[in-house]
């Protein structure tokens, strides 16, 4: 699977913001850990979502004749990305849970 530079940077750069938001060495008394990954894990939901919704936008502008090929191709390949993107993270989560049900306690 290629990965698409544009993509890797934008996914750093959505990734980062919330590490970023605060100053060096500032408490955690504000917004603990779990707050910032549930944003991290919100944000980069709904960026999935909306690059699946776009691509099927796309494809009905296409269908309807009112986009270029070029546009619709584009967001369809965004789109079949980030559906491959979250289906490898889903199947990385599965793993580690089962991983950790193996554990003795």
């Amino acid at each position: 699977m290629a990965i698409d530079i544009n993509n890797a940077i934008s996914a750093y750069n959505a990734a980062a913001r919330p590490a970023t938001g605060a100053p060096a060495g500032a408490s955690e008394d504000n917004a603990g850990p779990s707050d910032d990954f549930a944003g991290l894990v919100k944000n980069a939901t709904q960026t999935a979502i909306d690059s699946l919704k776009g691509g099927e936008r796309m494809s009905m502008k296409a269908i309807a004749g009112q986009a270029d090929l070029t546009e619709v191709i584009t967001a369809v390949s965004a789109a079949e990305i980030t559906l491959q993107t979250v289906m490898s993270v889903r199947d990385k989560v599965i793993t580690a849970y089962n991983e950790i049900m193996r554990m003795p306690i």
